[in-house]
């Protein structure tokens, strides 16, 4: 076995191959997001009301941002700044919210997805290739059975974190409070739209930024020998908390900030600076702090007015 650059989780043997593989129908999965969904369209236009679309736009915003963005992605996933571990979990948990998967699950698809990604050539799946409809199709309802996969080792910390294993175990039962809180409080309409709406939204969401940031967008950087670029969604970066600057994150992965040009709306970033003037996070890491990547170049001039990444570019 060989450890995979860019993951620590990721260990890949002589045989493990991203190209073969066979996309199937995942079925708690699939009647999850679809079950949501499905209630959002038909009993959403029914109980709309001006608190239930404002509990939807704040639960979205804070499970997305301080959930899935900075807690999952940024810390759990890249170890991008530390925190103490009370805020860390109770970030995750609030990942977890998003209705994606649990903290284990999401690492895994994750870091498999990367290590797809990062080699010459890797299935369509990974690429987002085969169609808008199609790759929606498989994306929420399907899960990939690649042939030869790599081994997927966990860390320790995590794999014998008891909380997060309770999570993993029940991550979508972890709306069954909030549904029962919001029921009480505001009745169907706050149910339908804090939990329901909110899933679905969010989950689907999520498969759009990635469709389009894996294919069409702009680009300051090449990964050279990469089968799958990263693309910058410029109009999704305020609602995806940063995360559509993907260009960025496929160049500088280990990096805290994502928004890396004047401009790039990154709510993530605004959060953990918040967080480290108030004392709750430190080793932050930022792009010029990573070491240096031979296949990294520079094909294009939108970082022209940030100091760092000219300095990065010269490097390269």
């Amino acid at each position: 076995m060989r450890l995979v650059p860019g993951s620590a989780r990721i260990l890949a043997g002589p045989s493990a191959d991203p190209v073969r593989g066979e996309v199937r129908w995942a079925p708690a999965k699939s009647l999850w997001i679809g079950s949501m969904t499905l209630s959002a369209l038909l009993l959403g236009p029914l109980f709309l009301s001006t608190g239930a679309v404002l509990l939807f736009l704040g639960s979205s915003a804070v499970t997305l941002c301080a959930g899935h963005s900075v807690g999952m992605h940024r810390r759990l996933i890249h170890s991008s700044f530390q925190c103490p571990l009370w805020l860390e979990r109770l970030f995750v948990y609030l990942g977890t919210l998003v209705g994606m998967a649990g903290p284990i699950g999401m690492i895994r698809i994750h870091d498999m997805r990367d290590w797809a990604q990062r080699q010459p050539a890797c299935h369509d799946f990974f690429g987002h290739r085969g169609g808008f409809w199609r790759d929606g199709w498989r994306q929420l309802h399907c899960l990939l059975h690649l042939d030869s996969p790599p081994e997927f080792r966990l860390e320790p910390r995590v794999a014998e974190d008891r909380f997060y294993s309770w999570l993993e175990r029940h991550w979508m039962a972890q709306q069954l409070p909030w549904a029962i809180l919001f029921l009480a409080i505001g009745g169907l309409p706050w149910l339908v739209w804090g939990i329901c709406a909110r899933v679905a939204v969010c989950v689907t969401g999520h498969w759009l930024v990635g469709h389009f940031a894996h294919l069409e967008g702009g680009q300051t950087w090449l990964v050279d020998g990469a089968a799958v670029q990263g693309h910058d969604v410029a109009i999704a970066g305020l609602i995806s908390m940063g995360e559509s600057w993907h260009n960025n994150h496929h160049a500088f992965p280990g990096s805290a900030k994502l928004g890396l040009e004047p401009g790039q709306a990154d709510p993530g970033w605004a959060l953990i600076c918040l967080l480290e003037r108030c004392g709750l996070a430190w080793d932050i890491v930022t792009p010029q702090l990573l070491p240096f990547r031979p296949a990294l170049r520079r094909v294009a001039e939108q970082g022209a007015g940030c100091p760092v990444l000219r300095r990065l570019a010269m490097r390269r």
